[in-house]
This record gives C-alpha cells, structure tokens and sequence, in this order.
C-alpha cells in the first residue's frame, strides 16, 4: 500500500512562511550583522558577556527589519513571481497567505525591528533604515524591472549589514566596518549575475532587466571577472585580523579570480554559472566566519 506523501498542513504552513521569509536570504544577512558586532567588540578590547543584551537587541532588531523587507518584496513582487519557476510556489503566489496579511505582516516585522534597534543606537538603526530603503523602495519598487543597474542598488542594501553590528558598539567611521561593506557590496555584483545566468529565461519572460537579459552572457561574463578583481586587495586592509586570515582570504579570492576567467572558455554557461554560484556562497560564509575564529582568542 502506497504511503500518502501529501505534507501536513503544519509542514505546508511552516514552509510558505520559510518561503515568504526568504529564510536562506535571512541567515545570509543576518551572519554579517554578528560578524560586524563581533569585531567590534574586538577592535574596542570589548567584552562579549558585558554585552549580551545589546546583542540580543541588535540581531533580533535587525532580523525584524529584513524580514520585513523581503516580506514586502513579495508582495510586491508577486506579478513575476507568478511567471517564474523558482518563485511560483511562494505563498504570495499560490494565494495561501492573502495580499493584504503579507503587507501588513512586512510593515509591522519592519516596524518592530526599527523600534528595537532604537534601544540599540541610533546609528545601527539608520544603517538598518538604509538598507531596508534601498531595497524596498530603490531595489524592489523602482529599478528591478526597469534597468540592469538594479543589482548594484541591491546590493547596497546587502551590504549595510555588518554596519548595523558594528554600530551598536561603537562608530561605523572605521576603516574595518567600511572594508566589511565593500567586501559584501561587491560579491554580491558576481553572485547575482551568476543567479541571472542560471535563471535567464525566467527573468526575460517576467521582463526582469537583469544584465545577462538585457546584454547578454559575454558582458556578464567581463562584469563577473572586474568585480571579483576588485575583491582581491580588500583582505589587506584587515591585516590587523592575522596572517591566517589574509592568506586564507587571498587564496579565495584567486581561486574565484580563477574560476571567472574559466568563463571565456567553458562551452556550458549554465554549468559554469552554477559553479559561480555555489562558489560565492560558500565565499562569503567561509569569508565572515573566519573573520569571528581568527579573533576567538581574544575572549577566552
């Protein structure tokens, strides 16, 4: 006798609210923000026992407010999500959460997660402000769909997250939180192009203005390859993190070097822009979790 393998309705609903979260976009941020918290603590010879409420405050602030923004993203976006494969079956899609429940529920997460990063200070909760704006208005509302320079403003709002950490602690008017910003600014202009290659189909029969659509895999090809150069003297200017670090950061960063000029020759784009892809997500984790051991010591 044949089992029934229909999800629960506890499985379904569990796995809607994943998908209306972006959960794996949610851990990808949120992972910067302790990174950048961390090293501040690091850099001022701070304690992290003496500051365990004021972390709690900062990540739970700061999830709040993603949340919010990717929430409202797919209420907003559920027009081409609907025409494409990867995104038909969000529960914006599959009318499984009403429209209106998905934008009050992204308006009240964004909410709360400001007014709790007020208790933190008022800098992290501006940086976090300059993130949800950038992707809410500048990236989801205006530039997605209209010109290819939407993944650089998107990429912005990625980008502020290890600000918010570091603020909470001290200053962001630091030559580390600074470098933490371009280091995720910047992988993230490789590691979208290497999504929009994989996905180019879907983009152009949703009208998506992403750059492999509009000019094509060469172009994106040479993006990919300026973009990850520009990777290469980042890890220098956080020397003061150790040699383990700068040499580890190095070798990375050839090997996607490497890797992108692959890209001129290969015969299978769709092959080669998977490997990109998987390559830049095992990047940036190993790249921001090495930052947090290398400076372990500093707590025993």
């Amino acid at each position: 006798m044949s089992k029934d393998r229909t999800p629960s309705p506890q499985k379904s609903f569990l796995s809607d609210l994943r998908s209306l979260f972006k959960a794996n976009v949610l851990i990808a941020n949120v992972l910067p923000v302790f990174t950048g918290f961390w090293l501040a603590l690091y850099f001022s010879n701070e304690s992290f026992m003496e500051h365990v409420p004021l972390f709690l405050l900062t990540m739970v602030g700061s999830t709040f407010v993603m949340a919010g923004a990717l929430i409202i993203n797919n209420w907003y976006d559920v027009d081409i999500d609907r025409v494409m494969d990867r995104t038909k079956n969000r529960p914006t899609v599959t009318g499984h959460f009403s429209l209106k429940a998905v934008l009050i529920m992204g308006i009240a997460f964004s909410i709360l997660g400001f007014l709790i990063l007020f208790f933190t200070t008022l800098e992290a909760a501006f940086y976090a402000f300059i993130g949800w704006f950038t992707y809410v208005i500048l990236y989801t509302m205006w530039s997605k769909r209209r010109f290819t320079l939407n993944t650089v403003i998107g990429s912005i709002s990625g980008a502020v997250s290890p600000l918010i950490g570091w603020a909470a602690i001290t200053s962001g008017m630091h030559i580390i939180p600074i470098v933490l910003f371009l280091i995720l600014f910047i992988f993230q202009m490789p590691h979208t192009f290497a999504i929009a290659m994989r996905k180019h189909d879907e983009y152009k029969a949703a009208n998506v203005a992403m750059l492999p659509v509009v000019h094509g895999f060469s172009m994106t090809k040479r993006q990919i390859l300026v973009y990850v150069a520009c990777l290469l003297p980042l890890p220098f200017y956080l020397a003061p993190l150790g040699t383990v670090f700068l040499v580890v950061a190095t070798l990375l960063n050839i090997a996607w070097l490497v890797i992108s000029i692959r890209g001129f020759f290969v015969k299978d784009d769709q092959k080669w822009a998977r490997v990109m892809f998987l390559y830049s997500v095992n990047y940036i984790a190993t790249l921001y979790l090495l930052m947090v051991v290398v400076t372990l010591p500093i707590f025993e």
